[in-house]
């Protein structure tokens, strides 16, 4: 029989190999190349942040959902921003009539931040933020609250996802041209490496990667290859490489194929540790690890039957940490239909907390190390990420594979066969193509007020009677012009009370947009 994972890499029947070779080449964790985990003793040490991924409406309504996630035993918070502010659009905007709030929370200015983060003392919480085009303008709503807060700034812990390649390979949430962009996400980087030491300044994503229909071996290599890019564009500044690349992140899928989603995780670690080794001459150990937050696929949830999307979740938040996660969000089961209601994000936290508590799969390091399978998949995803990123250096680099659509072009036809396999029911899907109901199940569903986006409209034109900003866009604009660093700057803009819609709108004037 020709059975193949949802990669394509063909599967033995039976695997076979010598222990003592195993041993020789995978090492111990903890230990370069990194295959068997970042920390010797993994979670026996210390469990995987549960980080649950959330946001909607205004910033009182995700405040209290923050809190009540805490309350629950999530560990660290993750904010999910609305498609105005992903794109850079106060809510009065035209062009954001009808998206205020739906996807993500709205946040226009410092104010909204405040709110946001009401009764949370922000030295005390890692928190991550999924924003990319207007990145540095939210971490500087981030960086002026922790202020007011009296916080000190070297001791903030969080990640901002600040990758803009992504956007233009596969997301499609970008404002200004390719090379802007990465101009604002290298500033961020830059930044961060001298003023926030702990902060996490960069979350390279394959997770939009394989969202969009790559394959597993597609999702490590172009992550990697976007990841090679901003490197050598830092390296550029004058940084060295030790000064920033402990703080580079990384952010995964998991999806269905339990197995191959194990050994894509472990082959990552050990290309990563080699790249920044080889490639990059990297001198401090923590510089060769790949630390990585995780999440649940959620093109893997249906509407059809959606109570079988807590057995898809399950398994796939088993695959993380068997993969050596450092942080974890899993989907709420109600997401194919809707934002997560209260129950369903208690539930979503429920499975990470009896994986952690109950499973046993946190006393020994890397359980799986060793098993033939696993190590021949490695083997095999390592093998086809190195064709990969040896493809897109012969062509350019990551940005020319962009600029000429050749990595578009080939996750596009990655969703295409995948489509065309459970058309086909050649890749089951249950209640999809297989194992189908008639009646479809009622689930709770949450909605947004239809009140919210005129409050928020409201709330903004109240805030901006009351700015005196000319000075501040000044001095933004002239040190944007002069290709100066733009994040302290844009911090002072925020302090002085410039909305994110303002700023954006002078990195438009001076940078264009992209189409």
């Amino acid at each position: 029989m020709n059975i193949k994972t949802n990669s394509g890499i063909p599967i033995q029947n039976i695997y076979e190999n010598s222990p003592d070779s195993l041993q020789e080449k995978l090492g111990k964790p903890g230990a370069y190349p990194f295959t068997r985990g970042v920390q010797s003793d993994m979670y026996r040490g210390k469990l995987w942040t549960m980080r649950q991924y959330a946001g909607f409406g205004s910033a009182q309504e995700s405040n209290a959902r923050y809190r009540f996630l805490l309350s629950q035993g999530q560990m660290g918070l993750s904010v999910a921003f609305d498609l105005p502010t992903q794109l850079g659009l106060d809510p009065d905007h035209n062009l954001s009539t009808g998206e205020v709030g739906k996807a993500g929370v709205s946040v226009a200015c410092l104010q909204d931040m405040e709110v946001l983060f009401s009764e949370i003392k922000l030295q005390d919480i890692s928190t991550s933020m999924t924003i990319n085009a207007t990145a540095g303008i939210l971490l500087a709503f981030y960086i002026a609250f922790a202020k007011k807060q009296g916080a000190e700034l070297s001791k903030l812990q969080g990640t901002v996802q600040n990758d803009c390649l992504k956007e233009f390979a596969a997301r499609g949430n970008y404002i200004y041209p390719p090379q802007a962009s990465l101009k604002l996400t290298t500033n961020v980087i830059e930044f961060c490496s001298k003023e926030l030491p702990k902060w996490n300044p960069i979350s390279i994503s394959g997770y939009h990667i394989r969202e969009a229909g790559s394959t597993a071996t597609q999702e490590v290599a172009f992550t990697f290859a976007h990841a090679i890019c901003y490197i050598e564009q830092v390296l550029k500044k004058g940084l060295l490489i030790d000064d920033f690349a402990p703080r580079l992140s990384f952010f995964w899928n998991v999806h269905n194929e339990f197995f191959e989603e194990v050994a894509k995780f472990r082959a990552a670690r050990r290309i990563w540790a080699k790249i920044l080794k080889e490639q990059f001459g990297v001198k401090k150990e923590s510089s060769l690890k790949l630390r990585f937050h995780a999440q649940t696929a959620g093109s893997s949830l249906t509407a059809q039957q959606p109570h079988n999307n807590i057995v898809r979740v399950a398994y796939q938040a088993m695959a993380a940490v068997l993969g050596g996660c450092q942080s974890l969000h899993t989907n709420s089961y109600d997401e194919a239909v809707s934002l997560p209601t209260e129950q369903a994000a208690r539930l979503a936290l429920r499975t990470q907390q009896i994986l952690a508590y109950e499973t046993g799969v946190t006393k020994t390091a890397d359980p799986l190390g060793g098993s033939f399978y696993i190590e021949a998949l490695t083997d095999e995803i390592e093998k086809k990420v190195l064709e990969y990123l040896k493809e897109i250096h012969q062509k350019g680099g990551a940005m020319k594979c962009i600029e000429n659509g050749f990595i578009q072009a080939e996750i596009s036809s990655a969703a295409y066969e995948q489509q065309k396999a459970i058309d086909q029911k050649t890749l089951a899907v249950v209640g999809i193509n297989i194992f189908t109901e008639q009646e479809s199940t009622k689930i709770p569903v949450f909605k947004i007020s239809q009140d919210l986006e005129k409050n928020r409209i409201s709330e903004i034109k109240k805030f901006r009677s009351q700015q005196d900003i000319k000075k501040a866009l000044i001095g933004l604009e002239k040190a944007t012009r002069l290709d100066q660093n733009t994040m302290p700057l844009t911090i002072s803009a925020v302090e002085s009370g410039c909305t994110l819609g303002e700023i954006s709108d002078i990195f438009r004037k001076v940078f264009g947009t992209h189409l």
